[in-house]
């Protein structure tokens, strides 16, 4: 497939926001019981909500640059009932909401009680909003995996790797982002989230190499004989029965090399899971800002080209086809 920057904007910026509110809320849930400090409600948690719903605001923008007629958005929620990626155009809106809250409630010192557990612990409305957040995250990240992970004909896709990719990688950077949020405004808790973010940064690495590994082996259902109803073993396609290129040729694959695409494969590998975790394991010990900034930057970098290599992996069945343009 021909990846389109708009989608690999979209998919990784709003895998930050998610990953940063699940960190945000991670650290409100064990301050509650006592395992870390209680951090700074304007300094951390409406500092790093801003952030995320930034992130958040940043990718649905980068989703209208891909929109034929844009001020026709709104109907792509129409069809919820059967479309994945309709679902995903109600979570989004809904996250943003709920994370802007949360980041208001801390802001502004809405930390009065309205319940509390048999256990004596009291529960504010920033919790409440949290727990309502955590649910919409997740959600929000099966929607879009699904976007992908639904279509039977493109096999890369269609996997419950997929659906863990998506949801792992956005918490990486989102927790990574976390720790280097925390190395600035709360030191206390930057070993925490470090650690955190190295443990689902190299989970995630784990889930990406077995996803390459299954897509490696896979074998194209279809081939040049069944793809256009002869059944002569030798088949050589000389032209596509245009004068010029076509929306088959130009939206349906990338146009790159075999030697780009590794290239590429090799940058990401290593800029998305290698350099971060050198990074967050040297720079958590000492809550180095730079080292913790860093691997948020390169990891960033590298989810970007993660997601390019992701779409253009996949390949459509119809370019057995279209293989030519004269």
């Amino acid at each position: 497939m021909k990846p389109a920057a708009s989608v690999i904007l979209l998919t990784t910026l709003i895998g930050v926001g998610q990953g940063l509110f699940l960190a945000l809320f991670t650290v409100q849930c064990y301050a509650l019981v006592g395992l870390v400090p209680v951090p700074d409600a304007q300094a951390f948690y409406a500092t790093g909500s801003a952030i995320a719903l930034a992130f958040l605001v940043a990718g649905l923008a980068a989703s209208f640059f891909h929109l034929g007629r844009p001020e026709r958005a709104w109907r792509s929620a129409a069809q919820w009932r059967t479309s994945w990626l309709a679902r995903e155009v109600i979570a989004l809106p809904a996250f943003m909401g709920i994370v802007a809250l949360y980041g208001l409630a801390h802001a502004l010192g809405y930390t009065a009680e309205i319940a509390r557990w048999p256990g004596g612990l009291g529960v504010d409305a920033s919790f409440v909003l949290g727990v309502l957040g955590t649910v919409l995250a997740f959600a929000l990240f099966v929607c879009t995996g699904m976007v992908y992970a639904c279509m039977r004909f493109l096999a890369e896709w269609h996997s419950p790797l997929t659906l863990v990719n998506f949801t792992l990688l956005g918490g990486a950077s989102g927790f990574t982002a976390a720790a280097a949020l925390a190395s600035l405004a709360e030191p206390a808790l930057t070993r925490f989230l470090a650690g955190w973010a190295l443990v689902i940064t190299a989970l995630a690495a784990l889930a990406r190499a077995a996803s390459l590994w299954r897509n490696a082996g896979l074998k194209p259902k279809s081939t040049l004989q069944s793809a256009i109803g002869i059944k002569h073993p030798v088949i050589q396609q000389k032209s596509q029965g245009f004068m010029g290129s076509s929306f088959n040729t130009r939206e349906f694959f990338h146009g790159r090399s075999a030697a780009w695409l590794r290239g590429v494969k090799g940058f990401f590998l290593l800029f998305a899971f290698a350099l971060p975790l050198a990074c967050l394991a040297v720079g958590a010990p000492a809550a180095s800002v730079a080292l913790l900034l860093a691997a948020f930057v390169l990891q960033l970098a590298g989810l970007l080209a993660e997601r390019w290599f992701f779409l253009a992996q996949a390949r459509h069945p119809q370019n057995l086809y279209y293989q030519a343009i004269s």
